[in-house]
């Protein structure tokens, strides 16, 4: 059976109900997406007047599946990754070394940023489970940053009838206090 978009988004739900995790993926995915675009935009090859790489397909491909899922959401990643592209694009024409620094800078900090929140949830990222999750990690922050905004009502109410209200994990209590 094929999952659709609340599928998708309520099974990464269930790995970020904790706000200050949401928090840093806010900061942690871009990060992240922007290395990897930026470390397949390189080689590119000219065709036609386009730069062609592996990271204009890795985002073509993403965005076929972000469409699929939902138009809306579809076209607001693709708008992202034409962004991404582009800043990818521009660095990959510069020096070896700010290339390669920028792209793994961003992807280690990235990472750290994103391990960081999962130790506020309490549990590991979602994609250790489904690999399927680093295309949806882009797509929830996508869909959080449009929650908070008062966007996509019903779509909120459908992932947390599924995966509960965003709210901060309980913390152990202190023995002796």
């Amino acid at each position: 059976m094929r999952k659709n978009l609340i599928d998708h988004l309520s099974q990464y739900a269930d790995y970020h109900r904790d706000p200050r995790n949401i928090r840093t993926h806010f900061v942690g995915v871009p990060m992240i997406m922007l290395a990897v675009t930026v470390l397949l935009s390189r080689p590119a090859w000219t065709v036609g007047g386009l730069p062609l790489s592996l990271a204009l397909l890795a985002a073509l491909a993403s965005c076929l599946f972000y469409f699929r899922l939902d138009t809306r959401y579809g076209a607001t990643m693709a708008l992202v990754l034409a962004a991404m592209l582009a800043v990818g694009q521009w660095l990959a024409g510069q020096a070896t070394a700010l290339w390669l620094g920028a792209g793994m800078g961003l992807f280690v900090v990235g990472w750290v940023i994103q391990f960081v929140g999962h130790h506020y949830e309490g549990r590991k990222p979602a994609f250790v489970d489904d690999l399927v999750g680093l295309l949806i990690g882009p797509l929830f922050v996508a869909a959080e940053l449009g929650f908070t905004l008062g966007l996509r009502k019903e779509v909120r109410q459908q992932i947390e009838a599924r995966s509960g209200p965003v709210r901060l994990r309980p913390q152990p209590a202190v023995a002796g206090v």
